[in-house]
């Protein structure tokens, strides 16, 4: 173990970062987005950080002392070790787990290691971890809710192509009739015209009858893919639906573990494997996820965090798109850029991002 690569020094911070405008999801009034923040420094002074992004306000203090609890286990290991760290950290918690407020409190831990890693060795993370390529298909995501009236969805589509996106993805699932779905893609396609990608999120709405017709519908309105259309636990339901549809079936950010992938892909459950970079841990369980999916010759995407989840969808062969919601942007310097429709991993050393430390102070909880 190098004396340089050593960490001597984990901090946690609990940040409230308010919206300049609130909107609902799933029924809830979302006024701000809550970080849990951690950040590792190694006994020659290089600091990496790493963070989750919650929308709920319910066990913010607890997850923070869970992983400020955790991070002191780290002290004295080493930035190059994040696969000996992760199982240390899983072992400490391990009777509340596996999954939920465990994956949670370690993701920014091991997100700040693999940071702090990639500073030392002076390699932007997509390169430390696979380096297939500098730069992934995105697609917006934010503001395209089932609350908008078609004419608001219209609109707010056409800002983001005017921002550079060429690819989609709005919330549905409210509507009473599959021709009420299929009419707010059609706004969308109206306002964006025919070279707009446009996936649809249906957020765990219907049941598989419903959710077989309203595809159906969907498909033929030329959608890219359809997104949670029941409940993740229905492995049979979901082996059903993507025997029966064309369009594919993306699913997977509610997952906590890899065995719980490797039961959704052995069931042939989803054509689009969708991994959440809180809920399975960070970066190190995220890369077995995605290997697993490869095995199976099956496309990964990230669930939000961008910023992030450029480096890890850049980094391997069957990374497909990146879902753009910029929610750290207030807390960061600067987010990667979007050029031609794609976003463009930086090229600094770890993460490659700058935390704005006057924001930071500013939004202290």
């Amino acid at each position: 173990m190098s004396p340089a690569t050593k960490i001597a020094d984990v901090r946690v911070d609990l940040l409230r970062v308010p919206l300049d405008t609130p909107y609902l999801a799933a029924g809830k009034k979302i006024t701000a987005y809550w970080h849990v923040l951690a950040r590792i420094r190694t006994t020659d002074g290089v600091e990496g950080f790493g963070y989750v992004v919650l929308l709920n306000d319910s066990l913010m203090r607890p997850l923070t002392d869970a992983t400020r609890e955790l991070g002191q286990l780290l002290v004295g290991m080493d930035v190059f070790e994040p696969e000996k760290a992760w199982a240390k950290l899983d072992r400490a918690a391990e009777w509340i787990g596996p999954g939920g407020m465990v994956s949670y409190a370690i993701a920014p831990l091991d997100i700040a290691m693999w940071d702090a890693m990639g500073k030392v060795a002076g390699q932007p993370l997509h390169r430390l971890l696979g380096g297939f390529r500098d730069r992934v298909p995105t697609y917006a995501s934010d503001g395209l809710w089932y609350s908008l009236s078609l004419d608001e969805l219209a609109q707010s589509a056409r800002r983001h192509q005017d921002a550079g996106f060429s690819a989609l993805k709005l919330r549905i699932g409210n509507e009473r009739t599959a021709a009420g779905e299929v009419g707010r893609v059609k706004a969308v396609r109206e306002a964006v015209g025919d070279d707009m990608l446009i996936m649809v999120d249906a957020t765990e709405t219907w049941d598989v009858n419903t959710a077989l017709e309203r595809g159906r519908a969907l498909q033929d309105a030329g959608i890219h893919w359809l997104e949670d259309p029941i409940n993740h636990r229905n492995l049979a339901g979901l082996q059903r639906m993507t025997g029966l549809l064309q369009v594919p079936i993306a699913t997977g950010e509610h997952l906590y573990t890899l065995a719980e992938y490797e039961q959704l892909i052995s069931a042939h459950g989803a054509g689009i494997v969708i991994i959440d970079l809180a809920r399975i841990g960070g970066i190190t369980p995220w890369r077995h996820v995605a290997s697993l999916a490869q095995a199976h010759d099956v496309r990964v995407c990230g669930h939000v965090i961008p910023e992030v989840h450029v480096h890890l969808v850049a980094a391997i062969p069957n990374g497909h798109l990146a879902e753009y919601v910029p929610r750290s942007e207030r807390i960061l310097q600067a987010m990667p850029k979007i050029e031609n429709g794609q976003l463009i991993a930086p090229s600094g050393p770890g993460l490659g991002l700058a935390l704005d430390e006057e924001a930071i102070r500013s939004f202290a909880a």
